[in-house]
């Protein structure tokens, strides 16, 4: 996969950016890849996943405006929705849509260098979507980041709860590693009824997400064999025969 990698540590998939001499800048092929990785592992045996980036420089500097992706694609429950745990592992500067990223896993990890950055205000453009971190932390801290653009560091983002934890510099990855091995020795549908009643009932949708959760629906009835079966109906005058799918 483009600048992305994927590695197994027993029953944790571990997903990581590897774009190191770009900051690991998301681009439209690398949210695409971690959307097909994500979706993979959702279908797969493993029980929990690592969300991270390869080196200890940035977790991400976000979205790489020289090749726009739709960074929806990689968010969790965007881009991907499963009802396994999933966690982020933070070292270095984490910016921009990557906080996206971060806020939307179920758990958090970072380094002690880690620094969150949220700079759109200063370049001129959103997505939106991090309008949701005033529901995921106090709403003037949120608000401080947003508009002022300040520069969170590690320790703040814990006692925030941007992050659960703050471990020494190069062991978030290990620590996210050892939560999902723990985790994976329980109840799966305890675990997963529990954040689906978390992501469906309890924390809001602001609109970027319900327009990005739109877009997917409408995709995927757009790119379905019904589709092409219709219009080959219509075409050769005969009753189609739909399958669901």
């Amino acid at each position: 996969m483009e600048h992305v990698t994927i590695r197994d540590e027993g029953p944790v998939r571990i997903v990581a950016l590897d774009r190191p001499e770009k900051g690991h800048a998301i681009t439209k092929g690398m949210a695409e890849a971690v959307q097909a990785a994500m979706l993979e592992f959702d279908s797969s045996d493993q029980r929990v996943a690592v969300l991270t980036a390869t080196g200890t420089r940035a977790f991400s500097y976000g979205a790489d405006v020289t090749e726009p992706p739709e960074l929806w694609r990689a968010i969790p429950t965007v881009g991907f929705r499963t009802d396994k745990p999933v966690i982020a592992a933070i070292e270095g500067w984490c910016v921009g849509g990557a906080i996206v990223l971060a806020m939307m896993c179920d758990l958090a990890v970072c380094g002690a260098g880690a620094k969150f950055y949220y700079p759109e205000a200063k370049i001129g453009l959103t997505g939106g979507m991090i309008a949701g971190l005033a529901a995921r932390i106090p709403h003037k801290v949120a608000m401080e980041m947003m508009l002022l653009c300040r520069t969170v560091e590690a320790e703040r983002a814990a006692s925030v709860g941007l992050v659960n934890e703050v471990v020494p510099e190069g062991q978030a990855l290990s620590t996210a590693i050892a939560w999902g091995q723990e985790m994976a020795g329980y109840a799966p549908l305890v675990l997963g009824t529990l954040k689906r009643i978390v992501v469906e009932d309890i924390l809001p949708q602001g609109p970027s997400e319900q327009m990005a959760l739109h877009a997917q629906r409408m995709a995927k009835v757009r790119q379905s064999e019904d589709l092409r079966e219709g219009v080959a109906a219509f075409r050769e005058k005969r009753k189609p025969q739909f399958q669901g799918r």
